[in-house]
C-alpha cells in the first residue's frame, strides 16, 4: 500500500498486518490502523521481514504474562522511515533502517561500555506490550478500534510499524533488503557472539552446533576473526556446502557418527577439543555436547 510521507506524517495510516489472535493458530491478514509516532518514536514502512524461532516461540505461548493476544509478531526486518516524532534527531523520513529488538540509548554506562550492549535504561524495564516509554500501543483494528499488542519493541509483520528511536539503526540503502532484514537479529547474534563475546583469536578452533542463520553467522564471525578450523555440526548434509561460503572447514553429521559420541568426533578433528564451542540449536542435550566438545585447559595454563 503506497503512501506519500508528506501526506501521512502526523496522521494515522491504514495498512495490512498479519495478526496473531490466539496461541498456535494461523496468523490472520487484517486491515489495521497505525497511529503517528509520538516523541522519541519513529514510524517505519516495512520493506522486508523474516521469521525467527523467537517469533514461533511466542506464537505458541499460551500461558503466562507474555501470552497476550491479539498481537503483531515479527522482529527481523528492514524498512524506510515514513515519519518521526518530536525529539528524534538520529533518523529522518526516507532513511533506510533496521528496527531492532535490543534497545540502545547510547547514554547509560552499559551502552557506552565495549563489554555490554544490554541497555540499563530500557532493557531492564518490565516487558511492555506497547511502546517503551509510556506502555501505550500504536496499533488498532481499522474497523472496530480493537487494541493490538506490540512485540519486542518492533512488530514487523505489518506494512507499517512504530518503534522507539532506541530500537532503530540506520543502514546504507544499497544493502539488499532480503539480507539486511537478518542483520537485526540472527546475523548480529551470531557474528556478535563470535566477535564481541567470545573474542575469538586468530588460529583458534571453533565448533558450531546448528547451521541455521545464527550458526552460519557465527561461522562468518569466526572466519573474520581468523579461526583456522571451523567445524559445523548439523543433521542436514547440504549445510556443509552452504557453510563453506561462511568459513566452515569441517562438517559432522551426528547421525553418521554411529556409536561414537559427537564430542569425541570433535576432539579428533580439533586435536583435543575446540577452543570455542557454540550451541545454536537451543536444546539442553546439544548444549551438553557443545560443552563436552570444548578443549580442556590444563592446570599450568590456568596458573599462568
Amino acid at each position: 500500500m503506497e503512501t506519500n510521507a508528506s501526506e501521512t506524517a502526523g496522521k494515522p495510516i491504514k495498512c495490512r498486518a498479519a495478526v496473531c489472535r490466539r496461541a498456535g493458530e494461523p496468523l490472520v491478514m487484517e486491515e489495521i490502523q497505525v497511529d503517528p509516532p509520538k516523541a522519541w518514536e519513529v514510524r517505519i514502512k516495512i520493506i522486508c521481514t523474516s521469521i525467527c524461532h523467537t517469533d514461533v516461540t511466542f506464537w505458541k505461548m499460551d500461558s503466562g504474562p507474555l501470552a497476550v493476544f491479539p498481537r503483531i509478531l515479527g522482529h527481523e526486518a528492514v524498512g524506510v522511515v515514513e515519519s518521526v516524532g518530536e525529539k528524534v534527531e538520529e533518523v529522518k523520513a526516507g532513511d533506510t533502517v533496521l528496527p531492532v529488538f535490543s534497545p540502545n540509548c547510547e547514554k547509560c554506562r552499559d551502552c557506552k561500555s565495549a563489554k555490554s550492549n544490554s541497555c540499563s535504561v530500557f532493557a531492564n524495564r518490565p516487558p511492555s506490550l506497547g511502546m517503551q516509554r509510556d506502555g501505550t500501543g500504536r496499533f488498532s483494528g481499522a474497523k472496530d478500534g480493537e487494541a493490538l499488542h506490540h512485540f519486542l519493541g518492533v512488530s514487523s509483520f505489518t506494512e507499517y510499524t512504530v518503534v522507539d528511536v532506541v530500537h532503530v539503526v540506520k543502514i546504507s540503502s544499497p544493502i539488499p533488503v532480503d539480507r539486511a532484514c537478518l542483520l537485526s537479529c540472527g546475523v548480529s547474534t551470531g557474528v556478535g557472539g563470535a566477535w564481541k563475546v567470545a573474542d575469538i583469536e586468530q588460529g583458534s578452533s571453533v565448533v558450531i552446533f546448528g547451521l541455521g542463520v545464527v550458526g552460519l553467522a557465527v561461522a562468518e564471525g569466526a572466519r573474520l576473526r581468523g579461526a583456522s578450523k571451523i567445524v559445523g555440526v548439523d543433521l542436514n548434509p547440504d549445510k556443509f556446502e552452504i557453510g563453506k561460503k561462511f568459513g566452515i572447514t569441517d562438517f559432522v553429521n551426528p547421525e553418521a557418527c554411529g556409536e561414537k559420541p559427537i564430542s569425541e568426533m570433535i576432539k579428533e578433528i580439533t586435536d583435543g577439543g575446540a577452543d570455542y564451542s557454540f550451541e545454536c540449536v537451543g536444546l539442553a542435550s546439544v548444549m551438553a555436547d557443545a560443552f563436552n566438545s570444548s578443549r580442556e585447559v590444563n592446570r599450568a595454563e590456568v596458573r599462568r
